[in-house]
């Protein structure tokens, strides 16, 4: 909302929710094509395409899944770090610090979750966590803005500045709907398959976005062009409620974490021909070994670098929009090119062209982004 304002900011959300509904429809229907249940987006690509297109499609989904178990565990850190805040703010501990302490955390809990239906209690939690963290969040924001002065709602920046942060954030919207793992996501729905992905998909985009909207429009509301990437940086209110608030927002990042990086621990597993009892030595000293250096990697990065709107941004644009609207739109032409009508093609050639354009330009506006702001925090910056 802060790059886009109001107008901008709302009627992105809302075309982002829209397009990203259609783009998973267009998946879903093809999650059975052929007569086989393609229970991986890269088997998907393969089975249309051929072999390079699955190790392409694999190339992209990791280099999302990365950056977003990267934003992860930024936010992570960030959670920990506003707790710490709230009660010694003596500059002792920096961001990077909590970052590392989040990176642990998040390999602990991989490790001792050998595989994503293990996951089982945690999703509970995670549901709780979530409803937590929003609705102190929204009820602070609310507070706040009813006691605060006029806001300024202005779009902030240059001219210039302006048209390359508004394309870094139409990566942001589409990012904040897709993960380009749909059906890993549904690998395990029951029949009829794709009936009840469409389902789901819709409950998605209608319940589902109403907490997101709520909170966004209330935040940017309440704090206008001062609203910080992290939201609970902006609220007041008692301490131990904003504790809370940050200590959800912190586990909750551990579990949806763990959720993201699945597909890579499950395609390492199977690489390396790991199975039976997880507490197997072997299987155990694999998942240290292995998942605890990817978590280091990743931990490495996110204090690099900790910029996670940027990270959202350039996420956004070099694999979301390939992922989610570019390949959609093209494997459902190929597929189903023989029943398409001239003004079907025509339409879904309209919307490769148009999304391979916005990752271009989306790819150059965060990358500029990030390049200014590591010349004004440096690298490992305490934000």
């Amino acid at each position: 909302m802060v790059p886009l304002g109001w107008i901008g900011g709302g009627v992105g959300l809302i075309l982002a929710t829209a397009i990203s509904l259609y783009a998973n429809a267009l998946i879903a229907m093809l999650h059975e094509f052929g007569g086989t249940r393609h229970i991986r987006y890269r088997d998907l690509a393969g089975y249309v395409y051929g072999r390079k297109a699955y190790s392409l499609t694999w190339t992209l989904q990791y280099v999302n899944l990365f950056m977003i178990n990267t934003g992860y565990i930024i936010l992570a850190g960030s959670a920990l770090k506003a707790v710490y805040v709230l009660f010694r703010d003596d500059d002792q501990m920096k961001l990077p610090h909590f970052i590392a302490i989040a990176g642990l955390v998040c390999a602990m809990f991989a490790i001792c979750i050998p595989h994503l239906s293990a996951l089982g209690v945690w999703l509970g939690f995670s549901t709780v966590l979530s409803l937590a963290y929003i609705v102190i969040a929204l009820v602070l924001s609310l507070k706040d803005g009813i006691k605060a002065p006029a806001r300024d709602y202005s779009v902030p920046g240059t001219s210039t500045s302006k048209i390359f942060t508004t394309i870094g954030a139409s990566a942001n919207l589409v990012f904040a709907y897709n993960t380009g793992m749909l059906p890993e996501i549904q690998a395990t729905i029951q029949q009829p398959v794709v009936k009840n992905m469409m389902k789901a998909l819709y409950f998605q985009f209608t319940v589902g976005v109403l907490p997101l909207y709520l909170v966004t429009f209330a935040g940017y509301w309440a704090y206008g062009s001062s609203t910080q990437t992290f939201l609970l940086n902006n609220v007041n209110g008692p301490i131990w409620v904003k504790a809370v608030a940050n200590i959800t927002a912190f586990l909750q990042s551990v579990i949806a974490l763990h959720i993201f990086a699945s597909p890579m621990y499950e395609y390492l597993d199977t690489k390396h021909g790991i199975k039976g009892n997880a507490l197997a030595f072997k299987n155990l000293s694999f998942r240290i070994l292995v998942r605890g250096g990817y978590m280091t990697l990743n931990t490495f990065v996110s204090a690099l670098l900790p910029f996670l709107g940027d990270f959202m941004s350039l996420t956004g644009a070099i694999s979301t929009f390939p992922l989610t609207f570019i390949l959609a739109n093209h494997m459902y032409l190929v597929a189903n090119k023989n029943k398409l009508t001239s003004i079907q093609k025509f339409w879904h050639w309209i919307n490769i062209w148009f999304f391979a354009i916005m990752s271009v330009a989306a790819t150059i506006a965060a990358l500029r982004l990030i390049a200014l702001d590591s010349k004004t925090y440096h690298v490992f910056a305490d934000l």
